[in-house]
């Protein structure tokens, strides 16, 4: 196992010469791979620079990239205009959708007993270890996953065998990753690297994937308080240690500490990244450790228009809204439609203020009563965007007109915030 590639310091800040010059020392590294699959994430990390580097790849290798498939998972199709937007200048004949629902085989079984031992008692299923067929049955001799490490409200840090477990995985494997994660905590969950669910990924990985030809290139960014982004680190190997290393990166320079709780945290959510709560809760996941209790989160989406990604999850949502982890799991027991849909559960675990705080949500194509039914306060998103001028607001504190105080965030995707609650 190798770490073929690794820069990475909290002063970096690496060009598109440095990845691409990082992508050629990894192939010539490798040897010549004639069938090329690539795996980079959706249009939800679009600030990873993976869009990058699949183009970069796609220039290197030429006519031997065969397929790319974006690491969805339960996230809606990439429409053409996000490919242009992400992949410019790749053809849309080489990208195949992942279908979490159909297109999937298992690889093995996460015993129980293993489940047990790294959730300490919490949580005794086994877990299915489910990948997209196209990875066991597509004969390729290189599998590259791109991505980039940060902290994560399901895994701890996101990324590395994330990507293909979770992002071309299958319905079982999604659903019990994520709940087993929620009914874990997602307190003690964010920003740690060495998580359970890391750790069943990672048996998962050494049991059952030892002839798929696996390739991780992990990259580290920081969002500086001016919404500038640098690129810290580029990890590129095809063991645990690879990931490590990018995540120690991350945790220092993607988790920012409060010295003191915000009574009022405003999060902005960019209309080419969130469409959904589902994805736009990032909001509410990470800055949940920073808020003071009895405090407020506004979150500003003006291209939200939905709940779940999948109509399914949308309805699953509507019907039993964000409620504390106590209420969920009950719910759970109580309840075949969301027993059979336990990643929606855990959605609505971690979407939960938990009576904490409140959460203002700001909505640009959802009405007041839709936000309402979901257990959050509407907001109007045409006057909280006048009020908050996201093209004037750093990262920080700030005055609000009525003199009392905020702490603005542009994008809650990118980094993980906490303070001494």
């Amino acid at each position: 196992m190798t770490t073929y590639y690794a820069n990475g310091s909290e002063t970096n800040s690496l060009t598109s010469d440095d990845l691409r010059d990082a992508l050629k020392e990894t192939f010539a590294a490798i040897g010549p791979r004639e069938k090329v699959l690539l795996l980079p994430p959706d249009q939800t990390r679009l600030f990873s620079r993976a869009g990058e580097m699949t183009v970069m790849c796609h220039e290197l290798l030429g006519d031997r990239v065969k397929d790319i498939m974006p690491a969805l998972g339960t996230h809606d199709e990439m429409e053409p205009e996000q490919l242009d937007h992400m992949f410019p200048g790749v053809p849309h004949e080489l990208f195949r959708p992942h279908r979490w629902r159909d297109d999937v085989v298992t690889l093995g079984e996460v015993p129980a007993s293993y489940v047990k031992k790294v959730t300490g008692g919490l949580y005794d299923n086994p877990w299915k270890a489910q990948v997209n067929k196209m990875l066991v049955q597509g004969g390729h001799d290189l599998i590259f996953s791109l991505g980039q490490v940060v902290p994560h409200e399901v895994i701890g840090m996101a990324n590395y065998n994330k990507n293909v477990f979770v992002g071309t995985g299958g319905v079982e494997g999604i659903n019990e990753s994520h709940y087993l994660s929620a009914v874990y905590g997602i307190e003690q969950t964010l920003g740690q690297a060495n998580t359970p669910l890391r750790q069943i990924l990672n048996h998962a990985q050494d049991q059952f994937c030892k002839d798929m030809p696996l390739l991780y290139a992990l990259t580290v960014i920081q969002q500086m308080p001016d919404g500038t982004l640098h690129t810290r680190g580029l990890y590129i190997g095809d063991d645990h240690d690879t990931f490590f290393a990018a995540a120690e990166l991350a945790r220092k320079v993607n988790i920012t500490h409060l010295d003191r709780a915000p009574k009022h945290v405003v999060a902005y959510l960019d209309p080419q990244e969130f469409s959904s709560t589902w994805l736009g809760n990032k909001a509410i996941y990470r800055t949940r450790l920073a808020i003071a209790t009895g405090g407020r989160l506004t979150v500003l989406g003006p291209a939200v228009k939905k709940f779940g990604e999948d109509k399914s999850i949308d309805l699953l949502i509507r019907k039993y809204g964000y409620r504390t982890k106590e209420e969920i799991i009950q719910l759970f027991a109580e309840n075949e439609d969301l027993r059979a849909n336990p990643s929606a559960a855990a959605h609505l675990v971690h979407g939960s203020h938990e009576n904490r705080f409140e959460v203002v949500y700001a909505a640009g194509k959802l009405s007041a009563d839709e936000i309402r039914g979901v257990n959050y306060t509407p907001g109007d998103v045409n006057e909280l965007m006048k009020r908050y001028d996201v093209t004037k607001l750093d990262d920080g504190f700030h005055q609000d007109i009525d003199g009392s105080e905020f702490y603005f965030i542009r994008n809650p995707a990118l980094g993980l915030w906490q303070a001494p609650l």
